[in-house]
């Protein structure tokens, strides 16, 4: 189990890596996170929700992400409250006294989905969450060394030297945890380090010298992190604009969700993504918006106005401009947004949307989970996934955007320059990105996934010690 001396340490990366390694081995490998929070999902082969982080690892162990790969989902709905998923359905959403509360009924869960995972593995790659010392939070710990003395598990802790403080970090983290729990610690990792490793070699012994625990690896910052879906929103922002001559703006909504959609933009070579940060206005000079999802569709519109981006969408509309709205985006660009039952807040709220798309939204009905193929009005190829409340429907919807398993999806205005639609991870598509850009790039987004979990696992099992991780996990060097 890899937990984390705080959290956005790299442990997501780092775990993603060790499963393409051992995969390659030749051995059954799947990865596991008992608990994870986030808006960046994925669905499921099974029809569930997880972390974006878990279905990426899924896929650098090579099997199709399930459920039970991160049984416990949280997903922040406003300052204080989250959606809580377990075992990849919707059961409450929680304020966090509310959650902690509930925790402790979730552990027997949590350990059924990765017993069943566990029968089918000869390694689980375990993934923790933020920090393995908040001793406060203990008690009712389902994330970290709770589940690690649960399930029986060695841990390995995992430093971000790049952020400083690194020595402290460790000795802090072992000093804080009690005798049974440090004896879990089969040694640390020091990742995202930039230099001469020669030069930490005294604080190597320091660290021995205090704590007993040996470094196991030594891991360089490896710069093709950027080229892979991030799990958690602070990584927006971070190698994301370029120098393209095609500039795609996307306002960064308070509770954007599934953000991993523009990662095939970034990648582009003749697109400049800018991620616009709140209180900047959207730049006038952008080819293409595109309006994100979001956890709180309602509450984002009131987020966007305070910011002034109606204005600048409305004013790009006027130039001619292109809008495509993803998912809340495109509930976002109609005329109405209706929430009679109270599913993202107060029930009988409406909020007037853009009206740049003559559709309605009602948020009602269960919520859609699937995957989905088809093709956009040109016939160009397009696949990704659906995850979404409510239903929309208006004059617009008369010329879907996308056709998916022969049902329209989405929208088109009359002038064919406004467009949504409910299929996220769209632009992974080559084919259907190049027709929306208006270019051939030559760009295949999904093997260049595979190639860059390919060099990771290269780059760690250069600087790991992966006979040592092997021991602890019970296995044959």
């Amino acid at each position: 189990m890899l937990q984390g001396t705080g959290s956005d340490v790299g442990k997501s990366l780092v775990a993603a890596g060790l499963c393409r390694l051992f995969a390659r081995r030749g051995l059954s490998v799947r990865p596991f996170k008992p608990q994870n929070m986030s808006n960046n999902a994925a669905v499921t082969a099974d029809g569930g929700e997880i972390g974006r982080a878990q279905a990426l690892q899924a896929r650098a162990a090579g099997v199709e992400p399930r459920s039970d790969m991160n049984p416990v989902l949280l997903k922040p709905q406003s300052e204080t409250g989250a959606q809580v998923v377990v075992q990849g359905r919707v059961i409450a959403s929680a304020t966090a006294r509310d959650y902690h509360a509930l925790k402790p009924t979730l552990l027997p869960r949590v350990l059924e989905s990765y017993g069943r995972l566990a029968a089918q593995a000869d390694l689980m790659v375990v993934e923790g969450a933020g920090s393995a010392a908040e001793v406060n939070l203990r008690a009712a710990d389902i994330a970290n060394m709770g589940f690690a003395e649960a399930a029986d598990l060695a841990v390995v802790l995992v430093a971000d030297i790049d952020r400083g403080g690194v020595i402290a970090s460790i000795v802090g983290t072992w000093a804080i945890l009690p005798a049974p729990e440090r004896a879990r610690l089969g040694g640390y990792i020091i990742n995202r380090f930039r230099g001469d490793p020669a030069l930490f070699t005294p604080a190597l012994d320091i660290i021995r010298d205090r704590t007993g625990l040996e470094c196991l690896g030594i891991v360089p910052w490896f710069a093709d992190a950027a080229r892979l879906p991030a799990e958690d929103s602070a990584s927006l922002g971070k190698g994301r604009a370029g120098g393209g001559a095609m500039k795609v703006a996307v306002p960064r909504l308070a509770r954007i969700a599934n953000f991993d959609d523009f990662d095939p933009l970034a990648a582009e070579p003749g697109v400049s993504l800018h991620m616009v940060e709140p209180g900047r206005p959207l730049p006038l000079d952008a080819d293409l918006i595109v309006l994100p999802g979001s956890k709180s569709t309602i509450a984002d519109l009131a987020f966007l106005r305070a910011q002034g981006w109606d204005i600048d969408i409305a004013a790009h509309a006027r130039r001619g401009g292109r809008v495509l709205g993803i998912c809340a985006g495109y509930q976002m660009l109609g005329r109405t947004v209706a929430d009679p039952l109270g599913v993202e807040g107060p029930a009988g709220g409406v909020a007037a949307g853009l009206g740049l798309l003559a559709v309605d939204t009602v948020m009602a009905g269960d919520k859609v989970l699937r995957r989905a193929a088809g093709a956009d009005a040109a016939g160009n190829a397009v696949e990704g996934y659906e995850m979404h409340m409510g239903r929309t429907d208006g004059p617009d919807a008369a010329r879907p955007f996308l056709t998916l398993e022969g049902r329209p999806d989405g929208a088109v205005s009359a002038d064919g320059r406004i467009m949504g639609c409910y299929l996220h991870g769209l632009f992974s598509s080559d084919a259907f990105r190049a027709g929306l850009l208006e270019w051939e790039s030559g760009l295949e987004y999904e093997p260049m996934v595979d190639a860059v979990l390919d060099r990771l696992a290269d780059h760690l099992e250069r600087h790991l010690d992966v006979g040592a991780l092997r021991r602890l996990s019970g296995l044959q060097p």
